[in-house]
Parts: C-alpha cells; sequence; structure tokens
C-alpha cells in the first residue's frame, strides 16, 4: 500500500479533507481517534509520550508532517494554502510535529544553503524523528549580540577544529545533531568571519551538561567543545557566510514560536485561551466580571497574532521579509504567552499553591526536582523564557524597527572593526 498520500495543490478543499479524513480513518489509533472527540485531556490520558513518537514514523511517512515540502523530502509539494486545509482537519487528533528545531531551524538552511547532498542525508531522519537536532549559537560572551562570539573553528586539510563554549541550547541532551556558528576569520568584521556547521553531537570532545530550569525540568544545556573535528562536507554555505546561513535558522526558529497559524510550535510552556475559557467554564469564575474581561483581552490579542500568522503563512506580507515577519510574532507571543499563563495560574486560586499528591504528579509527567508541582505553575514559570529564546524581545523590537519600519539601525561602532580588535 503506498504510504504517501495524494494530494497536490490543484486539490479542492473538500477533495483534501476527504483524503485526510480517510488516512486518519486507516493510520490513526482507534483510541486516539474516540479520545479527540472528547477533547485534548482525553487524548493525553490514552496516549503516552512514548506511544506516540513509536507511530511517529507513519505520520511522517505520509507527506502531511511537512506538506509543503517537496516530495523528495518527505513533503507532498503543495501551498501553504493547502496546508493550512490539512492543518485544521488534523487539528483535533493533536498530530503535534516532532523535532521541531530540526524541521524550523536546520532545514531552512539546508533548503537555502545547503548542498544536495547535505538535504538528502539529513531532511528524512528529521521529518522521522530518527535523528533530533539543537542550535550551538548563544555562548556565555555573545547572547543578544550573537555576531561576536568566540568558538573558533580552524581549518585543518579537509577537515575544522572546532573549540568553544555554547550555552542555552534548547534539547542538546536529546539531540544528534547541531547546527553550530563558529568564528573562521577573526581579521574581519564580526558578522563577515563566521561559518555555519554540521556538528554530530556524539563526536569527540563534545561536552552537553544540563541546565535545570526554575520550573525543574531540563530544556537547556551548556555544550563545550574541545577540539571537534568536523568535515569540511558539513559545512553549510560558504566560508564566512556563516551569518547570512544562520539568519535563515533564525528567522524559522522565531516563527516556530510566533504561536497560532504560524506552522511551528503553537506554545511553549502553557495551554492557551481557549482552553483557559473552558478551565473557567468548568471552575466557575465564568461568572466574575473580572475574570470575563479578562478572558475578552486575551481571546482579542489571541486573535490578532491568529489572523496575523496567517497572513504569514499565506504569503501575504507585502513589502514585510521572511524575518522582520518572524520577529512581529515572535515578540507578540512572548508577552501573550506569558500574561495567558499567569492568568491560568490565577484563576487556580489556592491550587496554585497546592502540592500534587503522588498519582497526579506522576500523571504530570513530574521528574523528582518538579514532582508535585501543578502543571499550570510548572508551564507559568516555563513561559518566563518565552521573551529571551529565539531571541530576546528587544533584540527582535530593533529587527522590526529596521526591516518592518524601515527604520535606522541602531549605531554600532564596532560593526566593521575586525573582531580580534572589538573590546570583550
Amino acid at each position: 500500500m503506498e504510504r504517501r498520500i495524494q494530494i497536490d495543490s490543484a486539490s479542492t478543499v473538500e477533495e483534501v479533507r476527504v483524503v485526510v479524513a480517510a488516512w486518519v480513518e486507516i493510520h490513526v489509533p482507534e483510541s486516539w481517534r474516540a479520545a479527540a472527540t472528547r477533547g485534548l485531556d482525553e487524548i493525553r490520558r490514552v496516549r503516552s509520550r512514548q506511544d506516540y513518537e513509536a507511530w511517529y514514523p507513519e505520520f511522517a511517512t505520509s507527506g502531511l508532517a511537512v506538506p509543503t515540502w517537496p516530495t523528495a523530502y518527505c513533503g507532498l509539494g503543495v501551498t501553504n494554502a493547502v496546508a493550512r486545509v490539512i492543518d485544521d482537519a488534523l487539528r483535533p487528533y493533536n498530530l503535534g510535529r516532532l523535532n521541531p528545531l530540526g524541521l524550523n531551524s536546520v532545514a531552512p538552511a539546508l533548503f537555502a544553503h545547503g548542498t544536495e547532498a547535505q538535504r538528502s542525508r539529513y531532511l528524512g531522519p528529521i521529518v522521522r524523528n530518527e535523528e533530533r537536532w539543537c542550535q550551538l549559537l548563544s555562548e556565555p560572551g555573545a547572547g543578544s549580540d550573537l555576531a561576536s562570539l568566540a568558538t573558533r573553528a580552524v581549518r585543518d586539510g579537509d577537515t575544522w577544529v572546532l573549540d568553544g563554549q555554547k550555552v542555552w541550547t534548547t534539547w542538546a541532551h536529546i539531540s544528534e545533531f547541531a547546527i553550530c556558528l563558529a568564528r573562521t576569520d577573526p581579521t574581519v568584521a564580526k558578522r563577515s568571519g563566521l561559518t555555519y556547521f554540521i556538528v554530530d553531537l556524539n563526536s569527540s570532545g563534545v561536552e552537553v551538561r544540563p541546565l535545570r530550569h526554575m520550573g525543574g525540568e531540563v530544556d537547556f544545556n551548556e555544550v563545550f567543545l574541545d577540539s571537534v573535528h568536523v568535515p569540511d562536507s558539513q559545512r553549510i554555505g560558504a566560508e564566512g557566510d556563516g551569518w547570512r546561513v544562520a539568519a535563515s535558522s533564525l528567522a524559522g526558529e522565531r516563527q516556530m514560536v510566533s504561536g497560532s497559524s504560524s506552522g511551528g510550535v503553537d506554545r511553549i510552556g502553557g495551554r492557551g485561551i481557549d482552553e483557559f475559557i473552558t478551565r473557567c467554564r468548568n471552575r466557575g469564575p465564568i461568572t466574575d466580571k473580572l475574570t470575563r474581561q479578562k478572558l475578552v483581552a486575551l481571546y482579542s490579542q489571541e486573535s490578532v497574532r491568529h489572523w496575523t500568522n496567517q497572513r504569514l503563512r499565506a504569503d501575504k506580507t507585502g513589502p514585510i521579509d521572511a524575518s522582520g515577519a518572524a520577529s512581529l510574532g515572535k515578540v507578540d507571543q512572548g508577552s501573550l504567552n506569558q500574561l495567558t499563563q499567569m492568568h491560568i495560574v490565577d484563576s487556580l486560586g489556592m491550587d496554585a499553591v497546592a502540592w500534587l499528591e503522588p498519582e497526579r504528579a506522576r500523571m504530570a509527567e513530574a521528574d523528582r526536582y518538579a514532582k508535585g508541582l501543578p502543571l499550570e505553575v510548572r508551564a507559568m514559570l516555563r513561559s518566563r523564557a518565552n521573551t529571551i529564546e529565539g531571541g530576546t524581545s528587544e533584540i527582535n523590537k530593533n529587527a522590526i524597527g529596521e526591516r518592518v519600519l524601515g527604520l535606522a539601525r541602531e549605531p554600532d561602532i564596532w560593526a566593521q572593526a575586525p573582531w580580534q580588535e572589538i573590546p570583550r
């Protein structure tokens, strides 16, 4: 049986829905389909993370996970409009895309700047979640000013030797590969001497140290590179062109965390406004006037963000470039999600400070550091990172000012100076 479904850009909305419904009927387990009729919480009860990961290749090989990608790379080659119809048809089943950094950060760089050999080697396993990816970008001395990074890559024949330290590397502890921005020429301006590499995290000289955040979980890591050898065939783009290549990844990451209808992760940390409204109806505060005012304000902001992201996916951004458009969504998502999660915790009342009994803690999949902490509180704590990760809100506002509003760049007296002469 052909595992990839048959949809093209000429398919009508009804044809797409019929094909997707037929695929769901055959390939999505019956218990998951039944749970979908009763809501997201029910799906979570009957489908464990392990179950979903084991089943996921079925989703990936169908082409539905990345429908706009070419068919040669596990996609369907359809337009954004058709992809939105597919996503709408799948939404009740909560079939989230795994390996989000691979899909949204690595793939854009490979499509825009990679070789055919690199695309053929890496894109399939990324889609199937067989090889997970992270980004080796930020450093202890280079966060918001990423271009000032100090990790060095020195060429030795057909190999590069990397030395340095990266930090705030999301999911490095569960990843097999990373994209890495390193300095290959310290004698030129900081943005001109950078090169982009693919690093095998199982290579000799790579050390990953988890960083536990205040919610108790591990998302972030620091990574040390000590004489790590990387073949030149693992370089993405030209030597010294890494800043431009990295822009492809950063734009994809910012879109990923832009929220509803962005085509990426709906939220990092917490539940959305629709579930908040349902929670308030079930718990009673829906009748409170102040609560209703908060809900309407959040719903309105969420709707505006949803429509904005729809325009981005429909390629109707006018003169706004993709990077500037992604920054718009990213800035809005960070503050809105933080506000939403705070209101959700407020709605719990004293339950927000309660210690869960062991059974509920187990169901929440809390580890021994976060055991007993209510899920809503953990989500609120996690959301504090939303305005930092993927580029701080301040940096993204600069990007909006320059690329969307056309304002002058913020002055940087060191912008054209050789990197090795810049004070650090």
